[in-house]
């Protein structure tokens, strides 16, 4: 797979919610910080999106599309000048097919799904983007906004298959939104996925991510860059915000971290596989990235014979109404781990 995909294979998407408004006359409502990446559609109507730690309130007009990756507080509004309204005060409200309904609709309408991710790797991602991505050409978005569309009618009224259906809605989602963001040359920022941009760059992310287990050097990804050591190594830091080989060492240590959650290898044949020759070399590098030891981590993961009772414990994809305080309180998709007999 390429950088990207490998990234988001990872990132195991536990929550999906999947909605929107319909607003009327003057609003401003105000929403809580969040976790995972919030994304909206402006399907009609402006409004105004104003956020703690932005400075100037962002307009959005019909089309527009936006992205918010870093979970902070943040408002949208007619009319920012208006007491915002908090949006759990909308939950006991008029909701029509997921749809919140707002001084009775009709002039502006916005759709929005949301998506949390498992484990400790979100950061990857989500760290090396901005507060708010705002997506502005119409043409390049309309994928986008049947994914939300499409996903909003799934979770609101499920068929049969709709959990695997929202999963895949979700993934698009996101890879859609990344690709019109890095096409919208923002490159010049720093963090792994704005290097993707690089071809060079790239070619040496690509490298490693083909195979994390190889004898990697600084200068046998150099070569992948067909760039010089020296050259190769100052623009892949200036690019990425670390060095090669401590980019290398963190996918590793990724990777092996979700192997270790997810499979049944010992820490040896995990350590092999990702190039290094003893247990002791790797655990040391784990140490290091993942802040303890691989046993400890696994150990740390791992349910206990008491939560599981007496029963095999399995995850289970079920749909379900979530708890109040949910962006889209009428569709939402929930992973999470049941006991079977």
């Amino acid at each position: 797979m390429d950088p990207l995909s490998d990234v988001l294979s990872l990132l195991k998407p536990r929550t999906y919610a999947a909605g929107g408004f319909e607003l009327g006359g003057d609003w401003s409502i105000q929403f809580n910080a969040h976790s995972g990446i919030k994304c909206y559609a402006l399907m009609s109507g402006t409004c105004l999106l104003a956020m703690s730690g932005v400075d100037e309130p962002l307009r959005l007009n019909a089309g527009d599309c936006f992205l918010l990756p870093n979970g902070r507080p943040f408002r949208l509004a007619r009319n920012l000048d208006l007491e915002p309204m908090p949006f759990l005060d909308l939950l006991g409200g008029e909701w029509r097919n997921g749809m919140a309904m707002v001084n009775g609709g009709g002039d502006t309408v916005i759709l929005g799904g949301h998506f949390a991710f498992t484990g400790a790797h979100a950061d990857i991602l989500l760290g090396a983007m901005p507060p708010v991505v705002h997506l502005r050409e119409d043409a390049d978005k309309v994928g986008l906004r049947w994914a939300l569309e499409r996903m909003r009618h799934e979770l609101a009224d499920a068929q049969p298959g709709s959990t695997l259906v929202a999963q895949h809605l979700a993934h698009m989602m996101l890879v859609q939104a990344l690709r019109l963001y890095l096409a919208d040359g923002v490159g010049h920022s720093v963090g792994w996925l704005f290097a993707l941009a690089d071809p060079q760059m790239a070619a040496a992310i690509g490298a490693v991510h083909a195979e994390p287990g190889a004898r990697w050097t600084l200068q046998s990804l150099a070569e992948k860059a067909s760039m010089s050591r020296s050259k190769f190594a100052l623009r892949f830091k200036a690019a990425v915000g670390s060095s090669p080989m401590d980019y290398l060492m963190r996918w590793r240590m990724l990777l092996a971290a979700d192997r270790l959650t997810n499979g049944m290898e010992p820490v040896s044949v995990i350590a092999l596989s990702l190039g290094y020759e003893s247990v002791s070399a790797f655990s040391t590098a784990f140490k290091r990235v993942m802040g303890c030891a691989p046993r400890r981590y696994t150990a740390a993961i791992s349910p206990s014979p008491a939560a599981q009772g007496q029963h095999q414990a399995v995850e289970k994809p079920v749909v379900e109404r979530p708890k109040a305080g949910a962006d889209f309180p009428h569709c939402r998709l929930q992973r999470k781990f049941t006991p079977v007999d």
